[in-house]
C-alpha cells in the first residue's frame, strides 16, 4: 500500500469515526521545523518532547480534533462548559485508541496518546508542561497558526478545538503547511483574560510566552468548583468560521448587555448552576 493510499484509508476512517479535523506531520519536522511556518517562536519544542522519543519506532504523527460548540463556550466559567469538555477529551481518547488499534491491525504498530498528558492539576502548577504538546502537533500538521493566547487557531473553529494524536510506525504522506498567519492581532484574548496571564505581543516573536504558572493556578480553583477549564480567551477570539455558523461575528455580544440581553441572561441563568 503507497503512503497516499494508507492516508485515503486513515482519512475514510475517521469520516466514519465523525473527526471533523485530521492532519499528518513526518517527524522530521519536529527535529527540523521548517522555515515556512507562520510563526517564530523564542524557544523550539524540547528534544524530549519529540515523538519519536516518546514511540521511538514513530514515523508519522496522525493528530485528530473535535470542535467545542461556540455557543457553550460562551457560558464559561460554567458546569455545562466543564461537562461538553470532559465529554470532548473522552471522544478524543476513544476515537484515538480506535484508529491506533486499527493500523495496528494492518501491521503498522501504532499507539495513542491522552488527551492531557499530565497526572494532576498540583503537577502541572509545578510544572506546567505535558509531555507531548498537540497543539505542536497540530501546528507542524499545517492544521493552523498559533494565538496571541498560546492556542492553536484554525480556520474552521479558531481556537475552539480539543486535538489529541497518534504516533504510528506507518509512513504516511504528510499534509502541506500553511505559511498563514490566523491571528489577527485584535488582543481581545489578552484584554479579557481574567487574570492577564496573556503578554503584550513582542515584535521579534510570536506567541509572546504566557504565564502558564497563572493560568493553571486559576483553573485549579475552577475545578474545585465543578466549572474548569476557563475558556475565557477562547471564547472572545474572533476566528474561526464557527462564527458565522452561530451568528457570532459582532463582538459587541459579550460586552453590550442591553443589545444583546437575552443572550446575558441566558449565561447568567447557566452559570448560576
Amino acid at each position: 500500500m503507497t503512503p497516499e493510499d494508507l492516508k485515503n484509508e486513515i482519512l475514510n476512517k475517521c469520516h466514519k469515526l465523525g473527526i471533523q479535523l485530521v492532519g499528518f506531520a513526518p517527524i522530521t519536522r519536529w527535529s527540523h521545523p521548517p522555515k515556512s511556518l507562520p510563526n517564530k517562536f523564542k524557544e523550539w519544542i524540547p528534544p524530549e518532547y519529540y515523538p519519536q522519543n516518546i514511540y521511538p519506532e514513530t514515523k508519522t504523527v496522525i493528530i485528530i480534533g473535535l470542535p467545542v460548540p461556540l455557543p457553550i463556550i460562551e457560558t464559561t466559567p460554567s458546569i455545562w462548559y466543564h461537562e461538553i469538555y470532559n465529554t470532548i477529551n473522552q471522544l478524543l481518547d476513544q476515537k484515538a485508541y480506535e484508529i491506533a488499534d486499527y493500523l495496528t491491525s494492518k501491521g503498522y504498530p501504532s499507539i495513542s496518546l491522552p488527551r492531557d498528558a499530565y497526572s494532576n492539576i498540583d503537577e502541572l502548577i509545578k510544572k506546567p508542561y505535558t509531555f507531548f504538546s498537540h497543539k505542536h502537533a497540530a501546528y507542524l500538521a499545517g492544521l493552523g497558526s498559533f494565538g496571541q493566547n498560546n492556542v492553536l487557531l484554525t480556520p474552521e473553529y479558531g481556537p475552539r478545538v480539543r486535538f489529541t494524536s497518534i504516533l504510528t510506525t506507518a509512513q504516511i504522506k504528510p499534509d502541506p503547511l500553511k505559511n498563514t498567519d490566523y491571528c489577527n492581532h485584535c488582543h481581545q484574548c489578552m484584554e479579557n483574560c481574567p487574570i492577564h496571564a496573556i503578554h503584550p505581543e513582542n515584535n521579534e516573536y510570536f506567541p509572546p510566552p504566557i504565564n502558564k504558572k497563572a493560568c493553571v493556578k486559576h483553573s485549579k480553583k475552577l475545578r474545585n468548583k465543578n466549572i474548569a477549564p476557563c475558556g475565557i480567551c477562547i471564547k472572545t477570539c474572533p476566528v474561526g468560521a464557527d462564527r458565522e455558523t452561530y451568528h457570532r461575528q459582532d463582538l459587541t455580544i459579550y460586552t453590550d448587555q442591553k443589545k444583546y440581553s437575552k443572550h446575558h441572561k441566558a449565561w447568567k441563568h447557566v452559570q448560576k448552576k
